[in-house]
């Protein structure tokens, strides 16, 4: 069964998951049933010239991605018109303009796990494994934010997307040394991580090359000094994300990662989204 007929079959259990009820509540603004649907509107740029491939919508929220922390925001993967001014109410800045996600949620979890099994092993890479792939995110976190602190970008040249080097370089000038050193992030420092959502994409006006690419949101849970913390044998109390010690030493990093499958041809994963906030500055805004 040819790449197009298996995500046709696919497309009838999808409606299938959008249509089940779920305990948490929806953040969509707008949505898109079936199983391709555009990445950005937009004509031009990069981004117009490919679909997603989906289970059911991309182009809206999902249920249960606007736990923030008693704060819910609507939002939308296509660029919105505006966006909150930067730095208000913040003690970090935003980097990009890309909505906080937090928690995740169970649609799309069901989802990626149908993305991995069902379309990306039998017909990008057979050995891909989306656990060894977590481990590999967390390294890059690690890398990322350790350049991002030190202000040498140009070390993730080809890493990182270059446009949105761009982007950061920006917002790092802009950033106090304290700021940005509180952009570090050590892989051990992080106490909870989840693939957020799995897409694959396809360029539709080159129907020779058939290029394909996948792109994964990882969201990664810190708290700063958590490493020297298991390293004194100090608990770890359970519920550390609500303690008022520890709301300053808790951050929330959501990257997303792309690479292109296309047969004949050899890439790596970069990074293309670059996100830190804390959840603090949420609950203060």
């Amino acid at each position: 069964m040819s790449f197009y007929h298996r995500a046709l079959k696919l497309n009838q259990f999808s409606r299938f998951l959008h249509a089940a009820p779920s305990n948490f509540p929806s953040c969509s603004t707008r949505t898109t049933s079936g199983i391709l649907v555009s990445r950005l509107s937009g004509p031009s740029g990069p981004a117009g010239l490919y679909q997603r491939l989906a289970l059911c919508s991309t182009s809206g929220g999902s249920n249960g991605c606007a736990f923030h922390y008693g704060h819910r925001r609507s939002y939308s993967t296509e660029a919105p018109d505006e966006f909150p001014p930067r730095g208000r109410g913040r003690t970090l800045p935003k980097l990009m303009d890309f909505p906080e996600i937090i928690w995740p949620s169970i649609v799309k979890s069901m989802k990626n796990w149908i993305m991995v099994h069902f379309i990306i092993r039998p017909y990008f890479d057979r050995e891909f494994s989306l656990p060894d792939f977590v481990q590999g995110a967390k390294q890059a976190l690690q890398v990322v934010s350790a350049a991002l602190a030190g202000g040498e970008l140009k070390t993730l040249d080809g890493l990182v997307d270059r446009q949105t080097l761009n982007d950061l370089k920006h917002t790092i000038g802009k950033m106090s040394v304290a700021q940005r050193y509180d952009l570090m992030v050590q892989k051990e420092d992080i106490y909870f991580s989840f693939p957020y959502q799995v897409g694959v994409m396809f360029d539709e006006e080159d129907e020779a090359s058939q290029k394909r690419f996948v792109e994964i949101t990882m969201v990664f849970h810190v708290l700063k000094g958590l490493r020297g913390m298991v390293e004194r044998g100090e608990t770890i109390p359970l519920n550390v994300g609500v303690m008022p010690e520890y709301r300053d030493k808790i951050s929330i990093c959501n990257y997303r990662f792309i690479k292109e499958f296309t047969k004949g041809v050899d890439s790596d994963w970069t990074v293309n989204v670059v996100s830190h906030f804390k959840p603090s500055d949420l609950i203060d805004e």
